[in-house]
C-alpha cells in the first residue's frame, strides 16, 4: 500500500487541526470562567484547583454533580445558535450541587461532536464558561471528542461535572425540614433543560410547526421559545442561605415539582403547593393543548415555570423573598409543610392555576 493511499486519521474523519483550533478560539472564553484558586490554565492534561482554600472550613465536604441538556441540544442544531446551550449545562449541574448549600467551586465539560467546526465548538465554550460566570465557579477543563460514523457531521451532544464545598454543620436537606415551614416557589426561565423528547414530539411531530414560526404567546419564535436558557440559581441561593434560615432546597428537573420536591422531605411530612400561587408561562399550556397531554403528565415532565424551590421557616419567609428580588430573582409563597397522612403523596399541587 503507498504512502499516498493509507489510512490516516484525518481520512477517518477526524481532524486534530480542526481540534486545535477549537482549543485555540475557546481559550478566550475559558479566561473569563475562574476563581483565584485556578492554578495554570486551559491545555493541560487535568485542571488544577488550590485546594488550601478549604482550610477555612471546620469540616468541608465535597459535593459532586454530573448532568447534560438533553434534546435540547437539538433545538441548537437546528437553529444553529450554540453559544447559549452551555449555559443550560451549567444550570443543570451547579443547581443540584447548591441544594445541598455546597457553592460551586468548578466545572469540566465533555463536548462530543460528529465533526469539529472550532467556531461551533468554542461557541459551545462561550455559553459554558458564561454560565460558570453566573454561578461564581470556575471552568478548568473539558474534552471535545469528534466521533465521525457514530454521530452526524452536525451532531453534538455536550455533558458536564461540577464540585462544590460545604460546611458539614450547613448541609441542607431533610433532616431539617420542619412541619410548618414555607415553600418558596422561584421562578423559571421557561422550560429549562427537561421534558424536550416530549416539546419536541408535540411542536415538531403532532403539531407539525416550525421553529422560525412566530408565535404570538411567546412574543418571539418558536426556537428563540424553545431554546431560552436555564435559569441559574447558584448564586441566589447561596445569598439566601447567608441572609437567613434556609432547610431545603429542590431543584426542579426532570419529574417535575412534586416529585422533585419530595425528595427533600423527611418520612412523616408533606408537601402542599397551590397551583393558584403562580400562572405558568404560555409555553406550557401550549405543549398542554397542541400534544393533548393530560395535567399529571405535564407536571411530572415540565417544571410549569418553577425552577427552584426553596423551604424555609415561617420567620425567613419575608427575608427569603427580599433577597431574591434583591437579586432580581421573582418568587413568592406557593405552599407549606404538613404532617403527612396515610397514603398520601410526599408531596402535590392542589387547587387551579392562576390566570395571567
Amino acid at each position: 500500500m503507498s504512502e499516498t493511499t493509507g489510512a490516516s486519521y484525518a481520512a477517518a474523519g477526524v481532524d486534530i487541526e480542526a481540534g486545535d483550533r477549537a482549543v485555540t478560539l475557546m481559550k478566550q472564553w475559558v479566561r473569563k470562567a475562574t476563581r483565584p484558586e485556578v492554578i495554570g490554565g486551559i491545555g493541560g492534561f487535568a485542571g488544577l484547583f488550590d485546594a488550601s482554600a478549604l482550610k477555612r472550613y471546620e469540616r468541608p465536604l465535597l459535593a459532586s454533580a454530573t448532568d447534560g441538556v438533553g434534546t435540547k441540544v437539538d433545538i441548537a442544531r437546528r437553529m444553529g445558535v450554540y453559544d447559549t446551550i452551555g449555559r443550560d449545562l451549567v444550570g443543570m449541574v451547579v443547581d443540584d450541587l447548591v441544594v445541598c448549600g455546597a457553592e460551586p467551586l468548578f466545572m469540566t465539560d465533555y463536548i462530543c461532536v460528529g465533526k469539529v467546526y472550532p467556531e461551533r465548538v468554542a461557541a459551545v465554550v462561550k455559553g459554558i464558561a458564561e454560565g460558570c460566570v453566573l454561578a461564581g465557579c470556575a471552568l478548568v477543563g473539558g474534552e471535545t471528542a469528534e466521533h465521525p460514523g457514530l454521530l452526524g457531521p452536525d451532531d453534538f451532544d455536550v455533558a458536564g461535572a461540577g464540585t462544590g464545598v460545604v460546611e458539614e454543620d450547613r448541609v441542607l436537606g431533610p433532616d431539617r425540614v420542619h412541619q410548618g415551614d414555607a415553600v418558596i416557589a422561584i421562578k423559571a426561565s421557561g422550560l429549562h433543560s427537561n421534558g424536550y423528547s416530549l416539546v419536541r414530539h408535540v411542536f415538531f411531530d403532532r403539531a407539525g410547526w416550525e421553529l422560525d414560526r412566530e408565535v404570538p404567546e411567546f412574543g418571539r419564535t418558536l426556537g428563540e421559545e424553545l431554546l431560552e436558557p436555564t435559569r441559574i440559581y447558584a448564586l441566589d441561593c447561596l445569598a439566601v442561605a447567608r441572609a437567613t434560615e434556609v432547610h431545603a432546597f429542590a431543584h426542579i428537573t426532570g419529574g417535575g415539582l412534586a416529585n422533585n420536591l419530595a425528595r427533600v422531605l423527611p418520612e412523616g411530612l408533606h408537601a402542599s403547593v397551590d397551583r393558584s400561587s403562580w400562572s405558568p408561562d404560555p409555553v406550557f399550556h401550549l405543549v398542554g393543548r397542541l400534544g393533548g397531554v393530560l395535567r399529571p403528565e405535564l407536571e411530572k415532565t415540565l417544571n410549569m415555570g418553577v425552577g427552584m424551590v426553596a423551604v424555609v421557616p415561617p420567620e425567613s419567609v419575608d427575608a427569603t423573598l427580599r433577597a431574591l428580588d434583591e437579586r432580581g430573582t421573582p418568587a413568592w409563597v406557593a405552599g407549606e409543610i404538613r404532617a403527612r397522612e396515610s397514603g398520601s403523596p410526599a408531596a402535590e399541587l392542589t387547587g387551579e392555576y392562576a390566570t395571567s
